[in-house]
This record gives structure tokens, sequence and C-alpha cells, in this order.
């Protein structure tokens, strides 16, 4: 599982003064608008060690990563992904307006009303074997808090905006601290051997076509099974977060 504990490394970097309010064992760097949370994540992983959570300043998007030090092979140690996945579902949600629809496109896309409004990464070291633990995992996420685009609310019906959706309360800062309080809360039942649980509710939170039947397989691939069809149909995780879904690489948030 993925670890948030350990003796403190040596800081080879200048480390902001915390603003976020964050549970132990997380440690907070700070990035100006211009960086790159998940870029910067892996290049201090080796040094920082896990519990690093970098957040960059920005107001439009609430962009952060956060290391993880797994004790499984890659090729089981991916399904933290899900668990960080179902963290910033619930951090949504604690904030969402009421009856207002949050769902995950697979595996790392966030739909707030049937809009896109960011998703999820996964890095883990180059050259990392599927038999090898990783030395780190980081996940990173952008969540789109408010539209800058000159369109019209309403004239890009596939993307949207916290503050569009209602959200208005909710800063990059207070999703960010919202996301880590129940990251612990996964990690915290991954340890207690119900990792299961955290990802049935990942499953149970998936778009997916009317008559599909989800599981995860032990290496976190998505199975969906169809009536009258005895294999199931299999979406190969560590192929999908080759290329996130929802990225735009010109701009490096969220697609419009």
């Amino acid at each position: 599982m993925p670890e948030m504990h350990g003796q403190p490394r040596n800081r080879t970097k200048v480390r902001s003064v915390p603003t976020l309010d964050l549970p132990p064992p997380f440690s907070l760097v700070t990035l100006r608008e211009v960086g790159d949370a998940l870029a910067h994540a892996r290049a201090i992983a080796p040094d920082e060690g896990a519990g690093t959570l970098v957040h960059v300043g920005r107001f439009d998007l609430s962009e952060f990563a956060v290391v993880l030090e797994p004790e499984e092979p890659l090729a089981s140690a991916r399904r933290a992904f899900y668990l960080c996945m179902a963290a910033l579902y619930d951090a949504l949600l604690a904030h969402a307006p009421p009856e207002r629809p949050i769902e995950i496109g697979w595996p790392d896309a966030v739909y707030v009303d049937g809009g896109l409004v960011g998703g999820g990464r996964l890095a883990w070291p180059a050259g990392t074997s599927e038999a090898s633990i990783p030395d780190w995992l980081v996940f990173g996420a952008s969540i789109r808090l408010v539209s800058l685009g000159k369109e019209e609310a309403g004239l890009q019906p596939l993307s949207t905006a916290l503050e569009q959706e209602g959200f208005d309360d909710l800063g990059s800062g207070r999703l960010v601290e919202s996301f880590a309080r129940h990251l612990m809360l996964a990690l915290d039942a991954w340890r207690a051997g119900e990792l299961a649980a955290v990802t049935r509710q990942y499953v149970d939170r998936l778009r997916l076509e009317k008559g599909a039947i989800p599981s995860l397989s032990r290496e976190g691939d998505l199975l969906v099974r169809w009536r009258g069809k005895s294999e199931p149909d299999r979406h190969v995780l560590a192929d999908a977060l080759a290329t996130p879904s929802w990225l735009d690489p010109a701009t490096g948030g969220p697609r419009s």
C-alpha cells in the first residue's frame, strides 16, 4: 500500500510557509501560478518523500500533486490512483450544491452535471518494471474553478467550472485541504484491508453505458461485463494513464 509516514528526509528544496490546513504527515510546497504541480512533485519525490504535497497558487484552477511511497509492485500499486480519485470525488461532493451530480469518466476524468471540470494523473519512476516496487508514485489533479473563456455559460456543454455549477465558496486551497483529509481516510482503509470497499465506491461513481456491469481486476484494469457475453471487456489501467483523457496538452489544464 502507499505509505504516508516515515522519518523526515533531508530537505534539499526551499519550502514555502504553509498556508493550508493539512493533516499530518502532509508537507506543503507552494508554487507560483506558472508552476506544474505534477512535474515538480516528480522532480522532488526522491528527496522529499511520501506526504509531500505540491500546490500551485492559481485562482482559475485547483492544481496539486501528492507523493506516495508504495509497498507493492507497480502492477498492483497503481490501484492507489483509484484511492486518490475517490478522495478527489469525496472532496468535491462535500462542497457540492444539493443534488448536483458528480461522475468519473474511467479512469481519470471528473464531470459535474455532465460537464468536464478536470481529472487526475499518475506518475512513477521511468524504467520501473511491473514486478518492481516503485520508489514513489505521484498523483496529480487539476480542477477548473473558474472559466476564463469568453464564451457564455451553456455554449460549451461538454465542459464547465465549479463556479458555474454553484461551488461558490470552494477555492483551490479548501479543495486541497478536503482532498488531503479524504485521502488519509482512503489510505487508512487500505492499511486495514478494506481496499475493495474504497475501489467499490470508485466503481459506483463511473460514467458507463446502460447495462454495463463494471469491476476492477487485481491490477486495477477495468472489467466491463455485458449480459449475454461470457467474457468481460478489459480496459488496461496502465495504457489509459499514459494519455490523460481530460488533459489539454496545449494549456496543461482541463479540455474546454
